[in-house]
């Protein structure tokens, strides 16, 4: 891979055509450029017509007819390839990709967005566009990596109806729901374990996905520092089958019994016709209490706040409708093994979510937790931000937890790019704690598997480094 400049945003790649001479700067994912990088082009003798969009990735194209040698770049810049137009030019196997996808056509950098680079081995080429212009010309013969929306699942789309709720229904959009009842909080969740029941099905596996159900409401309500106090449950089929329906409940019991709470109650209900034979849906409900003067909900969460991670089974219980896909695209089965590993793919997508309960109240009662974030489906993108202060974001470290190895094969195997895969799975890391750097120092030194993942700086969002 080229040596990186500016925190790896930049690559320049330096392209001649009749004595003149082109630079194409590429964004280089994963990137969040501060104004040093744009202040350092527009400072140097280039013209620098930038083309850029926080959330797009942007080949841009330079032009100056009096460079011909490198000591005319930046001080900070130095070419990493040289070609001719209408060569073809290997980029360390990363791919660009305009945002309309259409490979193997022109485009222009004055035009057209280049969105992403993805891990696929393709070429990217330069034509004569104009007398002052030339074109990026990108082509790959390889089949375009699976992502979360064209699996089905809009994570924007789900956004923005939580935004437009918000409006309706103020105090919408945290992991639980407070209801004032005198010196407390009752916390309140709701949630199920989406398409992760097909697999279910099809593997005959009944008797934990009970214990996700139950994982995915009170994980949600103890990021407030709420004690689960009792659970409710939803169970609707076509038609009742008595043994079937007593292996997910006794599921649902177990997960009771590792969150310390009361399975108080539940519905079943038989709907003929509107589930097919053998198949059901699940939804459950969980309310805990915590005293107000202890509720945990980020305000006081400052710059070089430590992010501590707490690992996941695996997969949980969200992203299952990409996890599909990719077994699909695979041509493996379910009982085939987890490609390099002992179990089977069944084993290892079906293993159920973590209940964080008395792991998580066990360190809140040590002192210095700041924020929690359940994650889930939007991933570390998505998730670590909502218990942020305004101003403020996370910096995640790159490679400072395993990630266990149902990600890397579904990676692989649906050809899925970094940040699809970090805004649709949990990667091996099930719960973020925003902490103080005591009371991280504290927690490392006192829990076994649990890992320093990032920090809090200034900004928004989530950038990796």
């Amino acid at each position: 891979m080229p040596t990186q400049h500016h925190g790896g945003c930049l690559v320049p790649i330096l392209v001649s055509l009749s004595g003149d001479t082109f630079i194409i700067f590429v964004l280089n994912p994963p990137c969040s450029p501060d104004a040093s990088v744009w202040t350092t082009l527009r400072s140097s003798p280039l013209r620098v017509p930038f083309y850029y969009n926080q959330k797009a990735y942007i080949c841009a194209i330079i032009y100056n007819n009096f460079i011909k040698e490198q000591a005319a770049l930046p001080t900070a810049f130095s070419i990493m390839n040289t070609s001719t137009v209408g060569a073809n030019l290997e980029i360390s196997k990363y791919t660009i990709n305009p945002c309309q996808k259409s490979y193997g056509s022109s485009f222009s950098a004055r035009t057209h967005k280049l969105c992403y680079l993805s891990k696929k081995p393709t070429t990217l080429s330069f034509r004569k566009y104009s007398k002052n212009e030339i074109s990026c010309v990108v082509k790959s013969n390889h089949e375009e990596g699976l992502t979360y929306k064209e699996a089905g699942v809009d994570i924007d789309a789900g956004s923005e109806l939580v935004r437009r709720i918000a409006k309706m229904a103020p105090g919408i959009g945290g992991f639980g729901g407070l209801f004032p009842l005198g010196d407390s909080y009752l916390v309140a969740g709701t949630d199920g374990v989406g398409t992760k029941l097909k697999l279910a099905f099809e593997t005959g596996i009944h008797d934990t996905i009970g214990i996700d159900l139950v994982a995915m409401s009170v994980n949600d309500i103890i990021t407030s520092g709420a004690k689960p106090l009792f659970f409710l449950d939803y169970y609707a089929t076509s038609q009742l089958d008595v043994d079937l329906a007593e292996k997910v409940i006794k599921g649902i019991v177990d997960g009771c019994q590792q969150s310390d709470c009361a399975l108080l109650g539940g519905e079943t209900a038989e709907m003929p016709d509107f589930y097919a034979k053998g198949e059901y849906d699940l939804s459950g409900f969980a309310v805990g209490i915590v005293k107000k003067e202890s509720v945990i909900n980020g305000k006081n969460i400052t710059v070089g706040d430590v992010l501590i991670g707490l690992p996941s089974s695996g997969v949980h219980s969200n992203g299952f409708s990409l996890v599909r896909r990719v077994l699909a695209r695979s041509g493996l089965s379910l009982k085939d093994k987890l490609p390099g590993e002992s179990v089977t793919l069944a084993e290892a997508l079906m293993a159920p979510t973590v209940i964080y309960v008395k792991q998580v109240l066990d360190i809140i009662s040590k002192g210095g937790i700041k924020g929690i974030a359940h994650i889930t489906g939007g991933g570390f993108t998505d998730n670590i931000p909502r218990v942020f202060p305004k101003g403020l974001g996370a910096l995640v470290y790159n490679d400072s937890w395993p990630v266990p190895p149902v990600f890397k094969w579904i990676q692989k195997a649906g050809g899925i790019e970094d940040g699809e895969m970090k805004r649709t799975f949990n990667m091996g890391i099930g719960m973020v704690l925003v902490v103080s750097k005591e009371a991280a120092e504290r927690i490392l030194n006192e829990g076994e598997s649990v890992y320093r993942i990032g920090e809090v700086i200034s900004g928004d969002g989530v950038s990796y480094q």
